[in-house]
């Protein structure tokens, strides 16, 4: 069984020093990666990532998820390339087909189909992968084939991209609704899609890691709070068993980590991502895991 690895994903950027300490503390609170999302009104995230990795010694930094509809492929591989150069190879590339269609209108981008968008993000894989493989391109990643690739998502077209291609699958752990919000999923969802990805796998089932974002984290007396966040997300029978949304967690410490361990048993999940606001709350569970 896979060891644990943790990520968190950070939402602001405050001044220069403020995200420097920002990075130092999420390395010495014992997280694997630092990611930074890309959306509209969050910083832009190759240059953070860049600078998370200068000030830090051990971590390694991560894009989760790039809208991939939002760039051009050629050009993006060559930033890909720069910060991988720039961080000594600790970078890892998530890609996500993006579902905000807000954000694109606000950016002046046409918001293309589910189809479209998943076409987009295959198109990108194989930009890479041809101009990383090519010995004469410049400027040539740290690695043959260029960095880690994590695709996320959950629908079959963008998960059969992800099982052909990535080194990570991100399970979103939430489909989305008409106006493009994340509706989240329960266990019985997750174990379809973790099943259908693996049948995709065949022989690099064994190479491929999981991950999962958790979404939110409710201590003991919070429950009624995280409720009451959840109800516009979650179907009511959810709701009334939210300790079992994989997305979520909830408990004291002690049933945090029996609880991702079940979930790293039962869907092969090892590598957690949580949000910036509860970086220092899942930080005690870091120690609890590893042991």
């Amino acid at each position: 069984m896979s060891d644990f690895r943790f990520g968190v994903n950070m939402l602001s950027l405050g001044s220069r020093a403020e995200w420097i300490e920002k990075c130092r503390r999420a390395e010495e609170l014992g997280f694997d990666v630092i990611g930074v999302p890309d959306h509209l009104g969050l910083p832009a995230p190759f240059p953070a990532m860049v600078l998370a990795a200068a000030v830090t010694e051990r971590v390694r930094v991560n894009s989760f998820v790039l809208n991939v509809p939002f760039y051009n492929p050629v050009l993006l591989a060559r930033e890909v390339a720069t910060v991988d150069l720039l961080t000594d190879g600790r970078v890892e590339i998530g890609l996500g087909a993006g579902y905000v269609k807000a954000e694109f209108d606000a950016a002046g981008i046409a918001f293309p189909t589910g189809r479209q968008r998943v076409e987009q993000l295959a198109e990108t894989v194989s930009t890479f992968r041809k101009l990383f493989g090519d010995n004469g391109y410049e400027p040539q990643p740290t690695r043959p084939g260029g960095p880690p690739l994590l695709i996320a998502g959950w629908g079959d077209r963008l998960l059969r991209v992800a099982a052909e291609h990535a080194d990570v699958i991100a399970f979103t752990g939430a489909g989305t609704d008409d106006s493009g919000h994340l509706t989240g999923a329960g266990p019985e969802a997750l174990d379809r899609r973790v099943e259908y990805v693996r049948g995709l796998l065949g022989a690099r089932r064994d190479r491929v890691e999981f991950n999962l974002l958790l979404q939110a984290l409710a201590g003991p007396g919070e429950r009624p709070e995280l409720v009451e966040r959840m109800a516009a997300h979650l179907p009511p029978d959810l709701l009334e068993r939210v300790e079992e949304v994989p997305m979520l967690l909830v408990g004291d410490h002690a049933e945090m980590a029996d609880r991702l361990r079940e979930r790293r048993e039962r869907f092969g999940i090892n590598y957690l991502t949580v949000l910036e606001p509860n970086m220092a709350k899942f930080a005690p569970l870091i120690p609890l895991l590893r042991s």
